[in-house]
């Protein structure tokens, strides 16, 4: 079935016809179809409607039902046409080829029903993959940070964009490009990290596959949201210009420019007492006037009413549609409210200019023409329908190739890891034997899934104790503890079992969730950063026993590891690995895959007080001023490896030569290049990650002490050698000076080579010379990293 109504005997390019024509740029064909729109025709294609949201109390959200209870019936939501059909996949289990027939006579009847027959384009959640039932669940963003991977990001994105576009859905809503500031909010385990670099540069490869993928990126929370005064979701900010610069929108300009996103969803936050949905400085004059953005901007969900509901800013829904219109939002998400009858009456009676609705459709149609929605060869129905497989062996063998670089070793005293195949095993903990601990909040099995129980999880998820018994049989499991709640009780089984064995396992951590049905997730913020509940008493008690401990954190944030697990010879840390994270867990355990992970986020030493992440000037560390000591227990990028590399041969290639004792000069409108080789001096393969930072001494404005300005991941095999070099554009030394103004500063810099933001193996001296240099959206943006091996001395 097409999807256009039948087209009488007018040729294409008459005026009438002319938006028809695929010819035709798609800015002339929105042009040609606007004037032909109703008002209500128009409004129509600025919303969602979410069919099935209220099925369930308040679903997955506070607020939800409220919001969606005045949704029109079906027949009369779609008479006028529709802009967007939210979640089909996302909202309830339904089998893949049902669900993708099910949307197809969805999209025909809203075809059908309205006079220009254009079919809604289809959004659905796609953080940790396609957020439907019976597809894989990939790994959680702090994994894709922990693994500094981009390539892998990016052919992880694309095989969740192929399979979207498999069952007819246009959009994801993803990646999440909040910078961590406090490991409290609960939505850390949906970032990427606490480093603006590390967040832009992954974030832009996922973009990049979901994009070539055919599927609308959505970048995500636009902006200011993980700031938000105490870790608390949905809480105001208060953030400086300077933050907002040069922490929390460089990865939305990565994103843009690097990944050609197509669509942004703004934050729910409010920057200094206005929220982003009603912000025109940023939503319109920063996003699209100086950065030039041109595809859609999408609420998120409920927030257009919110203004009104939650921050006080509007009377009613009319007023805060016309808020949300005229700051730049397109289309109101998840489902029609304050941008229907609301949005069209205040036109009606002059309170909202129709200008601001063309403006708005214009970019809606431009994307629906840009997917082939306004076709006359668009098919309702995707083809190869009936042989959908959603998680398949490829998407398994992605998810498990991210998990494994994503587990990172803390600690390895006394070579606790591996495993002997002789050890009688301790398995100890409440996360050791529950699947549900390897998955991020916005998996479908968690975020929709437990609501369904009768269905069934849909893919297959060991556990860590299920992983681990098949490769290590000598294994006795006691949980100890549950996850949350006061039970001391099961500790004395506990404490024996490990009493017992040469060595305990010992994993504790998280169970994500929703508005406080987990320990991490959207709306489970914590007040401290201890372990929740009471398994911290778990931890003493094992470790009292003497037994050699490997404690395993499996978590979506990172939890207070100061004085009190010192005794456990070896740490080791998950964020929440997805499907195959227990089997990528047990094989690093066991020493069947060398660790190669990396801390995306600090790990605090102690829990109570303002985290800090590693981003933080002079006075933000250890100083003489102050009884607090803020240092971390392991820092940003740190991450131990089963062999050992020397780092040698660290050099610039400047003006004067890198041997010179005299700095290197470095234009400050040009670059340098830093170069380091690794060797493998260990007795089996391993991966390094090579860290390049930025110290800037001094400077018109505090800076951090360091700050990631480069990086790359670096297999090497045994006895072999690889050259790393970086070329170092001066534009990443930018930063918001004293005048609110980007700039390139002259002066003295030093870049510096390490393992971690901690370890630093050189420290190359520079001068950046010339005169300070304005710099705008179009500055470069990254440090391009080239690995090659180095040829052996056969002498």
């Amino acid at each position: 079935m097409t999807s256009q109504l039948p087209v009488d005997d007018r040729p294409a390019s008459s005026d009438a016809e002319r938006w028809r024509d695929p010819a035709l740029r798609p800015e002339e064909r929105a042009e040609a179809l606007i004037p032909l729109m109703s008002l209500e025709e128009k409004v129509a294609q600025l919303v969602g409607l979410w069919v099935g949201a209220d099925a369930s109390g308040d679903g997955v959200a506070p607020h939800q039902t409220d919001m969606v209870e005045h949704t029109p019936p079906w027949p009369d939501a779609i008479r006028a046409g529709l802009g967007q059909l939210t979640r089909p996949f996302g909202t309830a289990p339904v089998d893949p080829a049902g669900g993708a027939r099910s949307l197809a006579a969805s999209q025909a009847q809203i075809v059908a029903a309205s006079r220009f027959g254009i079919p809604a384009q289809v959004h659905e959640e796609c953080l940790t993959g396609f957020a439907a039932w019976r597809a894989t669940v990939f790994p959680a963003p702090l994994c894709w940070g922990a693994a500094f991977d981009p390539a892998l990001v990016e052919e992880m994105a694309g095989r969740i964009g192929r399979s979207m576009r498999a069952v007819g859905v246009h959009q994801g809503l993803a990646p999440v490009l909040d910078v961590t500031r406090d490991y409290r909010w609960g939505r850390t385990e949906e970032t990427i990290g606490e480093d603006p670099y590390l967040v832009g540069t992954t974030g832009a490869a996922y973009v990049r596959g979901l994009e070539r993928a055919g599927v609308v990126a959505t970048l995500k929370h636009f902006a200011g949201y993980s700031a938000s005064r105490g870790g608390r979701n949905l809480a105001p900010t208060s953030m400086g210009h300077r933050e907002l610069g040069d922490v929390i929108l460089p990865p939305f300009e990565m994103a843009l420019r690097l990944g050609g996103a197509r669509s942004v969803m703004h934050s729910y936050a409010e920057i200094d007492g206005v929220p982003v949905a009603a912000d025109e400085g940023l939503l319109t004059r920063l996003l699209r006037e100086q950065w030039g953005f041109t595809g859609t901007l999408v609420a998120d969900y409920f927030a257009v009413r919110f203004l009104q509901t939650l921050h006080g800013v509007a009377a009613d829904a009319s007023a805060a549609a016309g808020l949300a219109l005229r700051a730049g939002i397109d289309v109101e998400l998840p489902t029609m409210d304050a941008y229907g009858a609301p949005l069209v009456a205040a036109v009606r009676r002059g309170a909202v200019d129709e200008e601001l609705v063309d403006r708005a459709l214009r970019r809606v149609l431009i994307q629906k023409i840009e997917l082939g929605l306004l076709d006359g060869d668009w098919r309702e129905l995707p083809t190869g329908v009936d042989e959908l497989c959603l998680d398949d062996d490829e998407n398994r063998q992605v998810a498990l190739r991210l998990a494994r670089q994503s587990v990172i070793l803390l600690r390895n005293r006394d070579a606790l890891l591996p495993l002997a195949a002789d050890q009688h095993v301790a398995l100890v903990g409440p996360v050791a034997d529950d699947p549900m601990a390897m998955l991020g909040c916005y998996s479908f099995p968690l975020h929709v899934g437990v609501q369904y129980p009768e269905h069934g999880v849909g893919v297959e998820i060991p556990s860590l104790r299920a992983a681990l018994q098949r490769l290590h049989p000598r294994l006795t499991h006691v949980p100890g503890t549950t996850i949350t709640g006061d039970d001391t009780s099961g500790i004395a089984a506990a404490v024996a079992a490990a009493s017992d064995a040469d060595v305990c396992v010992l994993a504790v951590g998280d169970r994500a969730g929703m508005f406080g049905r987990g320990t991490s997730g959207e709306g489970c913020d914590a007040a401290d950063l201890r372990l929740p509940g009471v398994q911290a008493e778990l931890v003493r008690a094992v470790l009292a026993t003497g037994t050699p401990v490997v404690l395993v954190v499996l978590s979506g944030r990172p939890y207070a590891l100061g004085p009190e697990v010192d005794a456990a010879a070896t740490i080791v840390q998950a964020f929440f690995p997805g499907q195959l994270g227990g089997q990528a867990l047990a094989e690093v355990l066991t020493g069947a895959v060398n660790p190669s992970g990396r801390l995306p986020v600090s790990v605090p030493r102690h829990a109570g007080g303002l985290p800090a992440t590693y981003l933080s000037p002079i006075l933000g560390r250890r100083t003489q001023v102050s009884s607090v000591d803020p240092t971390s227990a392991f820092p940003f990028g740190h991450g131990l490896s089963y062999t050992s590399f020397d780092w040698t041969d660290a050099e610039l290639t400047g003006d004067p030569p890198g041997a010179s004792a005299e700095p290197v000069r470095w234009p400050v409108d040009g670059e340098v290049t830093v170069g380091v080789t690794i060797r493998n001096t260990g007795s089996r393969a391993g991966s390094e990650v090579v860290q390049l930072y930025l110290h800037d001494p001094v400077a018109q404005t505090t800076r951090p002490v360091v700050r990631l300005v480069g990086y790359a991941r670096v297999p090497v095999e045994p006895g072999r050698a690889a050259r790393v070099t970086f070329d170092v554009p001066a534009d990443v030394t930018s930063f918001v000076g004293v005048h609110g103004r980007r700039i390139v500063e002259p002066g003295a810099v030093e870049l510096r080579l390490g393992r971690s933001s901690d370890e630093f193996v050189a420290r190359l001296a520079l001068r950046l010379v010339g005169d300070e240099r304005e710099v705008g959206h179009d500055r470069e943006l990254v440090s391009r990293a080239t690995v090659r091996p180095v040829a052996e001395d056969r002498r």
